[in-house]
């Protein structure tokens, strides 16, 4: 997700915007479970919410007492606890410290979780029954001598764990000035949690209207299977590939989508042949791992509907899918959920496709100081977040918080995390949100911690960029890991921009912001871009070539989830944002836009056409490129969010696929989309593996030979030798003017038209099937003839060489 380009970043989070996504300390808290006192029977009452868990002839007490400023989201007073001592239901052990999470293993679970500054320890089982009736059901306190090793408390369980959910409790030190916040009434999610249970149904309120109830992890099973039915990794070559990014519930919410599980996993499934007829081989899922989507709940009175965390660019847990993204809710405590997401995998890799996850490890959900304790923040406050001396969030990330990336337990638990997602769920590779945020120093940084001895003048302090961050040196030097898609969006919200220059280890790929802009303003037809433009069509060697990198290590895109869509990309000059309730001060100002001369989706017959043909003309180019293209859903048919360049929260038919307008463009852009595709996996020059040289690439002006790469210039052309098309010649004309244009001369042979982006369907893209195929052909005898094509201004071509079968 971009972010404005600043120079500066929050400190303490107080007012923290991320494309308007703010975070003022107006967070739903999380419901914590009833607090106890002591009668006067030695029984536990009840206190002024909630009820017992049981009544017991013994048990353990704590008191524990601290006062606080309420204005930092942090209830007020005293906590007195009634511990229950652990059910002869279940034998305890002294567990071992790996793996981390809860493992089932012979005949028990094994509990382990890290904490380097807590002083205690609590196992919490908690039935899901009793889940919703804020209770827990047991309560195994752990031993400091028995079960810790180092700063890992583990312990091992055999019992009856049928429907059991489990979650944590951690004392110690509550001091935010000092970075610590750990408060033992709070049951919090074990960062290794494999799946978390809260709410069922997407979008619905939990008990009493809570925004936030209480979250546990599923306990695994090993009767827990999934039939792969063969499944393994596609491994296609990154040069081939064809992006197409996906919101896993926009994609089929919308009633024409006729999904039979609208919204879901099944629901992409259902629709997979869609995105197979399309071309495409690779679909990027926004966020699916597991966040609240109740996040920003608030009235939203433009649209009659409620504010959602749509998007979902706020982690709760990352081993855990989005169980709300499934058919089947918290059905068998999250189990089927995760099969869910099996499924979609195994059945795209059926059809050729891979999967990559969009992974958003640069901050998490809760928040600056004022946001709710989920489960980081209790557990470690200060390891697994980057920390000012003074307790104080850095905020390189928009979003309150920034995750502390480089401490050495934080970066296994990213390994850990990463790996899990490729061996247990198959996914073929990463987007990693904010990926500049990994490459910075983490808190407390030193040498010796980080490399086990000192370097000279090593003085950094926090959050400096790194030339060897050692999270992705662990990444991109793991023997799993990289061998997987691995694409950083290479900037932050703290102004570190590293287009072109992320530490990569030749293996990691980067969205390429500079193609998009560059792009945007030569097809609008501003002066000064030929060059540039050139550049963007050889795979931004530029930016690639001489540190070593590929072609494919540009991720080329137009659109993509944050900003214009395509279609609102030649249809407003400005942002129309006002539908997220921030007076439009959300969203990017500078989006390199034009609405070829009106304003909105209500425009003249004429304006309408140059904006079909625009259209076309960046799809065009985003095929003909050198690199990886990669696509923003909808953008096929032609969807528009009305000018809104921020939709994160809108879950409504501004962000869901329109089925029903794909089917009416089905003979226009879609089609032209299709056979762009279908042409560009035919052309095996234009998914090169390195870059091109002048024995294949030929660049021509107006007249063959002659590019003009004037600041004036508005008009680019090349000819590239193909081992199955022959050759190929590619123009592109971004004056408002039209141009006569004289083709390379090739004894012989003649040249004949495929595309030409001014022409209305069917005769955009001349395929054979193309009625009166020859007869359009015909009309331009007379150009050819002479070698010569007309171009109509803001428009572009496609012409490939053929034997001159007229010659004598």
């Amino acid at each position: 997700m971009e972010l404005a380009r600043s120079s500066s970043f929050l400190l303490d989070g107080r007012n923290c915007s991320r494309r308007g996504k703010q975070h003022r300390g107006n967070f739903h808290l999380p419901s914590i479970f009833p607090q106890k006192v002591t009668g006067s029977n030695g029984c536990t009452k009840r206190a002024q919410f909630g009820r017992p868990i049981r009544r017991y002839s013994e048990y353990t007490v704590e008191k524990r007492s601290f006062v606080v400023n309420a204005s930092d989201g942090v209830q007020e007073g005293g906590t007195v606890v009634a511990e229950k001592p652990h059910s002869q239901e279940f034998k305890l052990f002294a567990g071992t410290p790996t793996p981390f999470g809860a493992t089932a293993r012979d005949g028990g679970v094994n509990f382990a979780v890290y904490s380097g500054n807590a002083s205690s320890a609590t196992l919490c089982l908690i039935s899901l029954s009793d889940l919703q009736e804020n209770r827990v059901t047991e309560q195994i306190r752990l031993d400091s001598e028995t079960n810790k090793t180092g700063s890992i408390w583990h312990v091992f369980l055999q019992g009856d764990f049928s429907d059991m959910l489990y979650g944590y409790k951690f004392d110690g030190k509550f001091s935010p000035n000092e970075g610590q916040y750990y408060d033992s009434s709070r049951i919090l999610l074990d960062p290794y949690a494999k799946a978390v249970v809260s709410r069922g149904e997407y979008g619905a309120l939990g008990p009493e209207g809570n925004c936030w109830p209480q979250m546990a992890g599923m306990v695994p099973s090993p009767d827990d299977q999934f039939d792969w039915e063969g499944d393994a990794p596609l491994h296609n070559p990154q040069k081939d590939l064809i992006i197409y990014e996906m919101h896993v519930r926009g994609f089929t919410r919308h009633e024409s989508s006729h999904a039979t599980h609208p919204g879901t996993y099944l629901g992409v499934v259902e629709k997979l042949d869609h995105l197979k007829e399309l071309g495409v081989n690779c679909i990027e899922l926004m966020p699916f791992q597991e966040f609240n989507e109740l996040e920003y709940y608030s009235y939203n009175s433009v649209l009659g509907d409620y504010k959602l965390n749509f998007w979902g660019y706020s982690t709760v847990n990352y081993f855990s899918p989005m169980i709300r993204y499934s058919s089947v809710g918290m059905r068998n405590s999250g189990r089927e959920a995760l099969n869910e997401v099996k499924l979609l995998i195994r059945e795209a890799h059926k059809r050729g496709i891979e999967v990559l996850m969009d992974v958003v490890f640069n901050h998490t959900a809760e928040g600056n100081e004022r946001g709710p304790i989920l489960s980081f923040r209790g557990v470690d406050n200060s390891a697994y977040y980057m920390l000012a001396p003074k307790g104080e969030f850095y905020n390189y990330s928009g979003c309150g918080n920034t995750f502390n990336c480089n401490h050495p337990v934080v970066r296994q638990f990213i390994v850990d995390c990463l790996r899990y997602w490729v061996t247990e769920m198959h996914v073929d590779g990463f987007r990693f949100d904010l990926a500049s945020i990994m490459t910075r120093s983490s808190s407390l940084w030193d040498a010796v911690n980080v490399y086990g001895n000192p370097i000279d003048g090593d003085l950094l302090t926090t959050g400096t960029p790194l030339s060897i961050p050692p999270l992705v040196d662990m990444i991109s030097n793991d023997p799993i890991l990289r061998d997987v898609k691995l694409i950083a969006e290479a900037w932050d919200a703290g102004g570190l921009y590293q287009v072109g220059r992320f530490p990569h280890w030749g293996i990691w790929s980067e969205w390429n912001g500079k193609y998009r802009d560059t792009v945007r303003q030569f097809i609008k037809g501003t002066d000064g871009f030929s060059g540039a433009f050139a550049q963007c069509l050889c795979g931004s060697p530029n930016l690639y070539q001489g540190q070593g990198r590929k072609p494919w290590n540009s991720i080329n895109f137009i659109c993509a989830h944050d900003g214009f869509t395509l279609a609102d990309l030649v249809t407003y000059n400005n942002k129309n944002n006002l539908a997220n309730g921030e007076d439009n001060n959300d969203g990017e100002n500078h989006n390199n836009s034009w609405n070829c001369g009106q304003e909105g989706e209500f425009a003249s017959r004429l304006v309408k056409s140059l904006r079909k043909r625009q259209m076309r003309n960046f799809f065009l180019c985003l095929m003909v490129s050198q690199g990886i293209p990669m696509i923003y859903m909808g953008d096929e048919y032609g969807h528009t969010k009305g000018g809104n360049n921020n939709t994160y929260c809108h879950d409504n038919y501004v962000n869901y696929f329109r089925w029903d307008k794909k089917e009416e463009t089905c003979t226009d852009f879609f089609r032209f989309c299709c056979l762009m595709i279908k042409f560009r996996l035919e052309c095996e020059s234009l998914g090169q593996d390195d870059f091109l040289t002048s024995k294949r690439l030929k660049w021509h002006g107006r007249i063959p030979g002659v590019p003009d790469w004037s600041k004036t210039s508005r008009f680019v052309a090349f000819s590239l030798m193909d081992s199955g098309k022959g050759e190929i010649y590619v123009a592109f004309s971004t004056s408002h003017l039209p141009v006569t244009i004289t083709l390379p001369e090739r004894p012989g042979f003649r040249w004949e038209p495929l595309v030409d982006t001014s022409k209305a369907a069917p005769y955009d893209f001349l395929a054979e099937d193309t009625p009166e195929r020859n007869i359009a052909i015909q009309q331009y005898a007379h150009f050819l003839n002479g070698n010569l094509y007309p171009m109509l201004s803001y428009s572009s071509v496609i012409l490939l060489l053929c034997p001159d079968t007229d010659q004598s």
